[in-house]
C-alpha cells in the first residue's frame, strides 16, 4: 500500500481552510505567516513558494521577506524582532540553510517561541521533550499524521529511525515514544545497521543518501517512511529508500516525491493556525 502524502495533505489543508474561513467571518481576521529567505538557493526558493501557495489556498495571510545573500546577521535579527511584535503575524520561519556568515542558532533563538511554527526554538524543543508541545515539528508531525490516517498501529511496535538530525530524526523518535513505540535511533556510527533495521516494524529513514535502504535490510511487511529527497545525476528525484526494490516487501511505503514532503507543508500551515489560536 502506497501512502499518498499529497492526498492526506489536501485533507488537512481543507480542514484548516474551513476553520480559517470561520475565523474570518466571525472575527474579521486571518492567521498570518512571515517567511524569511536569505540568498537565492534554488531549493529554498521552491520550498518558500510552496509555503506561500499553501497559505493562499487556505485563506491565510503570508508575507515574504526576500533578503540578499550578504544580509548581515544584525539586520536579520532586527527583522525578526520587528515580526515578533507584529500583531498580524502569528507564525515566523526563516528558511534554512542560511549563508555561512549567519549564526543559525542565534536566528532560531531570536524567533518568539509562541510564533515558532517550525518548533526549532529550544523552548519548544523542551516542551516537545516533556510531552507538552506548543506545536509539533512539521515533518515528524506529518509522519505521525500519515501513519494514523492509514490506521497503522504504533503502540508496542519497534520503530527504527535512521538519522539523528534535530529537524527529523530526534523529534520523530520522541513522537513515536509518546505513541508507546519502542524506538531505536541509528546513525553514521551505528555498526550493525542492517541487523537493527531487520528488526523494524516501522522504519523512518532520513539520512540524505539516495537509495540507501534496500530490501536486504528489511523484513517482510515492514512499514517504510522515506523522508529523504535526493537528486540523481539524471535529474530525477529519489528518496533514501530504493522504492522499486523495497515496495514489494513493504506493507506500507511513502513515495518520493508525493509522500512526506506535502505533509510537511500542510503541518506547517496547521501550526500557523494553532499559533494564531493561542496568541489571539
Amino acid at each position: 500500500m502506497i501512502i499518498d502524502g499529497k492526498k492526506i495533505s489536501e485533507e488537512i489543508l481543507e480542514e484548516v481552510r474551513l476553520e480559517v474561513l470561520s475565523i474570518k467571518e466571525n472575527h474579521n481576521i486571518v492567521p498570518g505567516l512571515a517567511v524569511i529567505i536569505v540568498g537565492d538557493d534554488p531549493a529554498s526558493r521552491i520550498y518558500v513558494n510552496n509555503k506561500k501557495k499553501a497559505c493562499s489556498k487556505v485563506g491565510m495571510y503570508s508575507q515574504e521577506y526576500s533578503l540578499p545573500e550578504n544580509t548581515s546577521q544584525e539586520n536579520l535579527l532586527k527583522l525578526i524582532e520587528k515580526l515578533n511584535s507584529d500583531k498580524n503575524i502569528h507564525g515566523i520561519l526563516t528558511q534554512l540553510p542560511l549563508p555561512k556568515h549567519i549564526d543559525e542558532k542565534a536566528v532560531i533563538e531570536a524567533i518568539c517561541p509562541e510564533k515558532d511554527v517550525d518548533c526549532f526554538h529550544p523552548t519548544n524543543v523542551g516542551r516537545l521533550l516533556t510531552g507538552n508541545a506548543y506545536v509539533l515539528p512539521c515533518t515528524p508531525a506529518g509522519i505521525i499524521e500519515a501513519l494514523e490516517h492509514e490506521k497503522i498501529d504504533i503502540s508496542s511496535k519497534h520503530c527504527v529511525v535512521v538519522g539523528r538530525s534535530n529537524i527529523v530524526g530526534k523529534p520523530i523518535a520522541l513522537l513515536l515514544l509518546q505513541k508507546n513505540a519502542t524506538v531505536t535511533i541509528c546513525h553514521s556510527k551505528t555498526s550493525n545497521l542492517k541487523d537493527i533495521c531487520m528488526q523494524a516494524d516501522i522504519i523512518v529513514c532520513a539520512v540524505g543518501k539516495a537509495n540507501f535502504i534496500s530490501k536486504e535490510m528489511l523484513k517482510n511487511d515492514v512499514v517504510v517512511v522515506d523522508v529523504g529527497i535526493n537528486r540523481l545525476p539524471n535529474g530525477k528525484i529519489c528518496g533514501d529508500v530504493d522504492f522499486q526494490d523495497v515496495e514489494p516487501i513493504a506493507s506500507y511505503i511513502t513515495p518520493v516525491p508525493g509522500g512526506v514532503g506535502p505533509l510537511t507543508i500542510s503541518m506547517l500551515i496547521k501550526n500557523v493556525l494553532e499559533c494564531f489560536k493561542k496568541i489571539k
